[in-house]
């Protein structure tokens, strides 16, 4: 068996999305299987690597093998494109680093949701449209009173983002371009109350209502942190930094969270309930979890003269310890929003007076060492965005079972625009991986009493 991409004279074209993709000329993939040759077309986006187009291969009776879907392009899409190799992060075009020093969160959602940053009057309308929806139906506070106090935020997430398709049914029809705006707005517009709510019931205090004249950083700080017998100040640094938060957070690209979204919007569910999938998505640990995971490997080095035995510790193969917070799937460069949240945490620190805390010591130092040694070098283990974000969510005074509610919060208007743009592109089909079957063969049933 043999692929091989050979010079081709056709020129052919993909538009069963609603978009034409030129396939290159120069290039055709040709796959030497049993005896026969197969030729596939070879596309070209605006950036990265030509693609080869396999689909076919379902008619010659076999199909690919590939675990993870590392090697596998799942979709079309023109919201967000990553360089690993070269550490570029891009929203429609824009550099993340670019969003998050000149750009708003809301501002990066239409950007996100509608390809271009909006006009002042497209804006005005635009932050209008999700103020007018921050509040949730009165009904879902008994929602909460089913959940045990100790119940993880994530769990509640899962489940009261899941129950707002059976009160916001007026705008479930995924086919209708108005419907899709609505519940797009209604799920970024509710978020932050739905997250402060988590945390304010785990917390036994009081729900606090939105505020429509705060920013959307500064609602979501004052639903979270305010207390109804006292105002609450909050200071623009913090806010600015939740607000970055939320825009380095807001979509990174067909990962496991924004696929299953995008594999439960294929089958035609509401967009609330594909939502809930993303959330139940993103709880793992592997994925969601990890700048929690980051700050509790901190917290176990404890003080800065310790670092070398968790240094080596984490060079052992025989040890189970990892550095958590450093190298990425994706990124084998420095990861582009480290660079950004890096900076946030020294703000934070500096504003909240624990620039000296041990912690961020401890941090500090062990970047140093792990950018210098030569062991992460080689396997370019760079800080990653987890690294600072868990140090900055901690300082803000958001306690780490929170920090994934907020990760979801921001990367909501992912999710919303990955689905819209699916259910808007004409032929989409749903979701059918195939599988490498390695069980029995078939066999026959044998009743209980011949069984051995």
């Amino acid at each position: 068996m043999a692929l091989t991409l050979q010079a081709n004279s056709l020129k052919m074209t993909r538009s069963n999305f609603g978009v034409t993709i030129m396939s290159d000329a120069a290039k055709k993939a040709s796959l030497n299987f049993n005896d026969k040759n197969i030729d596939f077309p070879v596309y070209q986006g605006t950036l990265g690597p030509d693609v080869i187009d396999v689909t076919s291969l379902q008619k010659q009776g076999t199909f690919t093998f590939d675990p993870g879907f590392m090697s596998t392009a799942s979709c079309e899409s023109k919201i967000t494109y990553i360089d690993g190799e070269k550490g570029i992060l891009l929203h429609r075009g824009y550099p993340i680093e670019q969003l998050c020093e000149q750009s708003n969160f809301l501002e990066v959602a239409y950007l996100l949701l509608y390809g271009e940053l909006p006009s002042k009057t497209e804006s005005v309308r635009f932050v209008d449209d999700i103020n007018n929806h921050t509040m949730v139906h009165e009904q879902l506070r008994s929602f909460f009173n089913g959940f045990r106090r100790d119940a993880h935020p994530m769990a509640v997430m899962v489940g009261v983002v899941g129950a707002l398709s059976a009160f916001y049914h007026d705008s479930l029809d995924i086919n209708n371009p108005e419907h899709r705006y609505i519940s797009a707005i209604r799920l970024i517009a509710k978020m932050p109350t739905l997250a402060a709510m988590s945390y304010k019931y785990s917390i036994g205090q009081p729900f606090v209502y939105p505020q429509n004249h705060l920013s959307y950083a500064e609602n979501f700080l004052n639903m979270m942190f305010s207390v109804p017998c006292e105002k609450l100040a909050l200071d623009p640094v913090l806010v600015r930094a939740m607000d970055r938060i939320f825009i380095i957070h807001a979509d990174h690209e067909q990962n496991a969270s924004t696929s299953t979204v995008r594999i439960a919007g294929s089958t035609g569910a509401n967009p609330f309930a594909c939502i809930s999938a993303g959330i139940a998505a993103l709880w793992g640990p592997a994925h969601g979890g990890a700048n929690e995971a980051a700050l509790n490997m901190l917290k176990e080095i404890g003080t800065v003269d310790r670092i070398p035995e968790f240094i080596q510790r984490a060079k052992d193969p025989n040890d189970s310890f990892r550095l958590m917070g450093f190298g990425h799937r994706v990124y084998k460069n420095f990861d582009p929003r480290a660079k950004v949240m890096q900076k946030t945490c020294h703000e934070v620190l500096e504003a909240t007076g624990q620039g000296d805390s041990m912690l961020f010591k401890v941090a500090k130092e062990l970047e140093k060492i792990a950018l210098q040694d030569e062991y992460f070098i080689q396997r370019k283990l760079y800080p990653n965005v987890d690294f600072y974000s868990g140090i900055t969510l901690s300082a803000l005074g958001i306690p780490t079972s929170m920090f994934t509610v907020i990760f979801a919060l921001a990367r909501t208007a992912g999710w919303v625009s990955q689905w819209s743009e699916m259910i808007g592109q004409p032929g989409h089909k749903i979701a059918r991986p195939r599988q490498l079957y390695t069980g029995y063969t078939q066999r026959d049933f044998v009743p209980v009493d011949l069984r051995k």
